[in-house]
């Protein structure tokens, strides 16, 4: 029987582009009296990688990698993950809070290969489910180093942690009290244990991720006095002892005042326990949610101000309520890895749909970036074969899959030059992507490759057809 291409295709491949193809400029789009600006990376210097850089074939490089090159040879979509970037990102939360306990949320990426980036940065980690706390142990990560979180964690998930030894589990409901208890008089060990509590803060961010508040479906509430009532179980355990008290409020936050507001709660809590039970609260987590620039002209975090902010409120809450100041700890994962990564694409179909307005097509969507869909999440883009060309024409980012929802990006400033088989890059991918891929319509899940110093490696390989049968059973 003769063999059809379908036979030896493992693989989504990136193509060279027909010879005869429909580019951009061909559909008539009006374009606008103002050219932007040909500097596409200053533009986006805060949302790209450290190592963005522009060759002299005039492609985008990242980690001293061609991204052109790096789509022929790992395919698209392809996540690139810079790893100086990572490092950077790191080190400069680290010096911002010297005196911290500074825990990566890997809820945003996780692998084994960053495990071990995480651990020789020395951070710790906070791990959201089994799965997560699977990983890092199965990359050897010390379990001492580890927070366990969830709002409604299994018996085996709560057994393994314990008695894998993690540093910290948080509660998150008065029944975790005894099932956390028991878990640890079982394995004969005494376990730290956090309160996550529900400060009553709504931070100016989605809706979807506010934690914070009195609605949540997290955290212990303090208005009831459940967060009391819990530190006082905690208490008259034999097995376990009260470390600190949680609160993460939300994500993709960028102004000091919730976070500030959550400090004064958190004392009020502390200074409860304290009068109540006698209890000296020793670690007050804040939890993560800093925000990141994703599109041309988001500004960044001033880190070091929010830092002497949050340091100064820690003091000042401390004297006020007459209390040693406790460690500070906090978990952020976006602010980390968020920037760290691009996704690259190559284009396919541009369709346009009005006089003034058309759909640039890509070969990924909503399966390996639900964000947009979700949370209508903004990103920004480029064409990282045509840096130096200027971007002419606003349209429409679509992705592949079967959804009207499936736009990854919306006006988003191209040249007019863009056509099949050009690279599409889009920056600032690294937090709840990968992490929140799936296999919607079947489609294989991308690579993840680490480029440094002009070599790239591959840290979590791409999924194949066969991956997607490999569960399935015989009828």
């Amino acid at each position: 029987m003769d063999r059809t291409p379908w036979d030896d295709l493992s693989r989504e491949e990136h193509k060279e582009p027909p010879t005869e193809i429909l580019r951009l400029e061909d559909l008539g789009l009006p374009k606008p009296t103002k050219v932007e600006t040909q500097d596409q990376l200053a533009d986006l210097k805060d949302v790209l990688p450290v190592t963005a850089e522009l060759n002299g074939l005039g492609h985008l490089t990242i980690g001293g990698c061609d991204t052109v090159d790096l789509a022929r040879e790992f395919g698209t979509p392809v996540l690139v993950f810079c790893e100086q970037t990572f490092r950077a990102r790191v080190r400069a939360f680290k010096s911002a809070f010297p005196e911290a306990t500074v825990y990566y949320a890997a809820k945003a990426f996780l692998s084994r290969a960053l495990c071990r980036l995480v651990d020789q940065e020395g951070l710790f980690m906070d791990v959201s489910t089994g799965g997560e706390l699977h990983v890092a142990l199965s990359a050897d990560f010390p379990p001492e180093r580890l927070i366990l979180h969830g709002n409604n964690k299994l018996d085996r998930e709560i057994s393994r942690a314990v008695e894998a030894g993690v540093g910290r589990i948080a509660i998150d409901n008065l029944e975790e009290v005894g099932r956390v208890a028991a878990a640890a008089t079982h394995a004969g060990v005494l376990q730290p244990v956090v309160l996550r509590v529900a400060p009553g803060v709504r931070p100016d961010t989605h809706r979807h991720i506010q934690t914070g508040h009195q609605a949540s479906k997290f955290g212990l509430d303090m208005l009831s006095g459940a967060a009391l009532e819990a530190a006082r179980r905690v208490q008259v355990s034999e097995s376990l002892i009260l470390a600190g008290i949680h609160a993460h409020i939300g994500s993709n936050i960028f102004s000091f005042e919730p976070f500030t507001r959550t400090i004064e709660v958190l004392f009020d809590l502390a200074s409860e326990i304290r009068s109540t039970l006698g209890l000296e609260i020793g670690e007050i987590n804040l939890g993560g949610g800093f925000g990141i620039p994703y599109v041309a002209g988001d500004q960044p975090i001033k880190l070091n101000m929010m830092a002497d902010l949050l340091t100064a409120s820690v003091r000042a809450s401390a004297h006020n309520h007459a209390m040693e100041t406790p460690r500070m700890c906090f978990e952020p994962g976006r602010f980390l890895i968020g920037n760290a990564m691009v996704t690259l694409y190559t284009v396919g179909v541009i369709k346009r749909t009005s006089p003034v307005h058309a759909y640039v097509s890509v070969d990924g969507g909503m399966s390996d970036n639900i964000r947009p869909a979700l949370y209508q999440a903004e990103y920004d883009a480029l064409v990282a074969n045509k840096v130096t060309e200027p971007r002419a024409n606003s349209v429409t980012l679509a992705g592949m899959h079967c959804e009207s929802g499936d736009l990854l990006a919306t006006h988003v400033t191209v040249p007019a030059s863009v056509s099949r088989g050009d690279i599409i890059a889009v920056p600032a991918t690294g937090a709840y992507t990968y992490s929140m891929a799936s296999n919607y319509n079947k489609k294989p899940r991308p690579a993840v490759v680490t480029v440094s110093g002009g070599s790239a490696r591959v840290m979590v390989r791409a999924e194949t057809l066969d991956d997607l049968i490999r569960l399935d059973q015989p009828l």
